[in-house]
Parts: structure tokens; C-alpha cells; sequence
């Protein structure tokens, strides 16, 4: 299991387990952000037809300012292991935090570069996040999250000061949090 989209300032938070078949391995798997956009979405649909079971879930914008993004992020994780067609015997999430699932659980510090399904699970997450901040992109195009995908880029500031705070912005992110105070006073 792994997170994508805890850094960014918009959207929200996304989450994969992943388990694959050892009898049917998937080569150049990889720490989702070693590998270039072209190559996640090239190995994402071999994932998801090669794994025995994977599962994709989210902590949504008012999730994330109500619980923090840890919290979130944990919750997000709950949800991608509950929502497996499989139950697994144990958990391996990347980090130093597992999620409350009722399984066994162990944290592995970089553990999208050490285990494979943590890899998978990492590119998923991310591909699903991707295209999720694409979406917000037709609705919201003045912010550029086609290009920033939400992160707290100098474009993504300067939008944010010109065009204000929209439904999909972390409110308790220090600059977005920062932008809506001056706007008060």
C-alpha cells in the first residue's frame, strides 16, 4: 500500500493496495516518483490487469482540513485495504504509519523502492491522483493543475493569490490558510 498527494495544496489525497502474482511478475516496477509520467501510465494498466486484487481510494478535501493529512492519509489507505476483492494476510505500507485495518500491518521506510507491491500500489496511486487533478483542471483551468497537479508551485501561488481559494484547495495548508486570513483583514 501507498499514498500519493500529501504535499500539494489542492485536491485530494489518493491511496492503492496492490497484490500482485509472484506467477506473474511485472518488470521496471519502481518508487512511483523515479519513474517519469510516460512510464507510470505505461506500467498503471499492467497493474491493474496483472495483480491479483488492487483497490484505489481517496481522503477528500474537507476530510483532509477536518482530520490533518496524516490522518487522511491513513484513512485513505483504510479504504483502499478494505476495498480489495481479496482480504490480505498482512499489510506492507510504505512509511512510517499503517492504517487501523484489522490486519497485520508493518510500515517500511522507503518501501516503494524495496517491495514490489509497494511499488504498484505507489504508481496507482499516483496515475489515480494524476488524472483525478486533470479532472479538477476542466473545472478549475486558471489554477493550472494540469501542470502543477496541485503542488505548491510558483504558477500554482500566483493563481492562487489572482483567482482566491476554491472548494477544492486545502484550507488548513499553511499558504492557502495564509491567502484566506489577508483576505479577511
Amino acid at each position: 500500500m501507498d499514498e500519493a498527494g500529501r504535499g500539494p495544496l489542492a485536491g485530494p489525497v489518493s491511496a492503492a493496495a496492490v497484490i500482485l502474482d509472484a506467477s506473474n511478475p511485472i518488470d521496471g516496477l519502481a518508487d512511483s516518483k523515479k519513474l517519469s509520467e510516460r512510464q507510470r501510465d505505461k506500467l498503471a494498466p499492467i497493474i491493474r490487469e496483472r495483480a491479483l486484487a488492487w483497490a484505489i481510494a481517496y481522503a477528500e478535501v474537507d476530510e483532509i482540513d477536518r482530520l490533518n493529512i496524516l490522518q487522511a492519509t491513513l484513512l485513505a489507505m483504510r479504504r483502499a485495504v478494505l476495498a480489495l476483492n481479496i482480504k490480505p494476510q498482512q499489510v506492507l505500507v510504505d512509511g512510517l504509519y499503517c492504517p487501523q485495518t484489522g490486519i497485520p500491518s508493518q510500515a517500511i521506510v522507503k518501501g516503494d523502492s524495496k517491495v514490489a507491491a509497494i511499488s504498484a500500489a505507489s504508481i496507482l496511486a499516483k496515475t489515480a491522483r494524476d488524472a483525478l487533478m486533470l479532472e479538477l483542471h476542466e473545472q478549475y483551468p486558471h489554477y493550472g493543475f494540469a501542470d502543477h497537479k496541485g503542488y505548491p508551485t510558483a504558477m500554482h501561488l500566483a493563481a492562487l493569490r489572482e483567482h482566491g481559494v476554491s472548494a477544492v484547495h486545502r484550507k488548513s495548508f499553511r499558504p492557502v490558510r495564509e491567502l484566506l486570513f489577508t483576505s479577511l483583514t
